[in-house]
């Protein structure tokens, strides 16, 4: 056991010490000096393009936002449908769906129709609402997370969680010291766009392995516990070095970075021992009355503050949506009442709005070379080999089985929605150019599509064992 326990900082601390000379090295590189703007869809088409410009009442904003999410809800539940039947989480089709009504598909092949369905000042209307479902679902995300399980699991869990955290974030900021000269924005320094390689491929999409842990039935089996705990301990910790990285991005100088973690680190103490408690007493107050409605809007204004003041600090409110949901008191039945109040709303009708405006980010069309598709199929390998490597060889060496060890390898590999919102915070920020933006979609995809694939093959393998011995 103790050979074991040396393992964590042998692991940690090498890899980290790795990641520090990378970036030290990289302050030398030369800034790229091409001037950056974030693509855009085309501009509307004239009014005689189409017939549908002669509808003059679709022009109206709330009519065209009305018809935008009809269509965004019918051809992600098409696709997710699709997906399902090929044994991939409707995420996958979702997320397919939003890319197929950006400039990849629909604004090639129709761009007149696209820019009249999108039109370039429509869009902030669709970014607004899907970061208020992006912020339900974060908070979702954290009431789920069982934050005794990480606590009290073994060693293990935590080792290979943390492993599948900083081997690929090596890897990433390693790659970005090679891809940092060509493609980063201009006036972006190493350290943002690095960290950001990091964490886009250190990533975990907890809630996607969660669901696919559910539809095979792995929930109580040893596999799945360990794999819920290792994804679990991922999301809280990725989820934390990402309110860092995004402040030091923030920051206009080291004071400053210092004082936006600092802030952090008492706005997490606080919710933690001050906010936590507060709110489990007054929640089962008001719940023991039959006050739930009450209860309820008490937890959505704490959702509200968290999200604001973590916002107002520099560490996003992504982050203060899913830390508030982490404090979500565990002793009465708010927590279900709350995940069914928000998941459908969340889940059906708003995230699908996310990953179309994703989409209509992402544009496939410019990765229109050879070498291009080079460096996305390298990007694609080394967030495989970090990811899935990482934890499957870690899962090894904590003395899981092969098979055991490639099926966690599987599903930390998941990346899914999570990668999503990470690209677009970094997107948002001006760190990720529109080149490494669709590659970096692109890999979400693929990580996540071979999930289900590779945990057939070992669920194969452990078949062809068990008749083999049977004989």
């Amino acid at each position: 056991m103790n050979k074991r326990l040396l393992w964590y900082p042998a692991i940690i601390g090498s890899f980290g010490v790795l990641i520090w000379i990378i970036l030290q090295k990289g302050q030398s590189l030369p800034v790229n000096p091409n001037h950056f703007v974030p693509a855009k869809p085309a501009a509307a088409p004239p009014a005689t393009a189409g017939w549908w410009h002669y509808l003059d009442n679709l022009k109206h904003p709330l009519g065209l936002l009305l018809l935008q999410i009809i269509l965004i809800m019918v051809v992600a539940r098409f696709f997710g449908i699709l997906a399902n039947k090929v044994k991939q989480p409707a995420v996958v089709g979702e997320i397919i769906a939003g890319v197929l009504l950006g400039p990849s598909l629909l604004g090639w092949i129709a761009p007149s129709f696209s820019g009249f369905i999108f039109p370039v000042e429509s869009l902030k209307n669709l970014q607004f609402l899907s970061q208020i479902g992006l912020a339900f679902f974060m908070f979702i995300v954290g009431m789920e997370l069982d934050i005794s399980k990480i606590r009290h699991k073994a060693h293990d869990a935590v080792m290979i969680s943390h492993a599948s955290i900083i081997v690929p974030f090596f890897l990433g900021v390693w790659l970005a010291y090679f891809l940092f000269t060509r493609f980063a924005p201009a006036n972006v320094n190493f350290l943002s766009f690095a960290l950001f390689m990091g964490i886009a491929m250190s990533i975990t999409a907890f809630p996607v392995l969660a669901r696919i842990v559910q539809e095979r039935k792995l929930t109580h089996t040893p596999l799945g516990i360990m794999a819920i705990t290792c994804a679990a301990a991922d999301d809280v910790t990725a989820w934390c070095i990402l309110a860092v990285v995004v402040a030091i991005v923030n920051a206009s100088g080291l004071m400053s970075a210092l004082i936006t973690i600092c802030l952090a680190l008492i706005f997490v103490a606080l919710m933690l021992l001050a906010v936590r408690p507060w709110l489990n007493k007054i929640t089962a107050s008001l719940v023991s009355k039959g006050r739930e409605k009450a209860a309820v809007s008490t937890v959505f204004l704490m959702l509200l503050i968290s999200a604001w003041v973590a916002e107002v600090i520099g560490i996003h409110a992504l982050f203060g949506a899913f830390l508030a949901g982490v404090i979500m008191p565990a002793s009465t039945n708010i927590k279900q009442l709350l995940t069914d109040k928000l998941e459908d709303v969340s889940v059906m009708l708003l995230l699908p709005i996310f990953f179309v405006f994703t989409g209509l980010r992402t544009q496939i069309g410019l990765l229109n070379q050879g070498d291009l598709w080079i460096v996305c199929g390298i990007i694609m390998l080394i967030a495989v080999t970090g990811k899935f490597g990482g934890s499957a060889i870690t899962a090894r060496l904590m003395g899981q089985s092969w098979r055991q060890s490639v099926a966690i390898g599987a599903l930390m590999n998941t990346r899914g929605l999570m990668e999503l919102v990470v690209l677009n915070i970094g997107f948002d920020l001006g760190i990720l150019s529109p080149e490494i933006f669709a590659m970096l979609v692109l890999m979400a995809l693929a990580t996540t599509f071979m999930t289900g694939p590779l945990l057939d093959l070992v669920a194969m393998s452990e078949k062809r064992k068990q008749s083999l011995t049977t004989l």
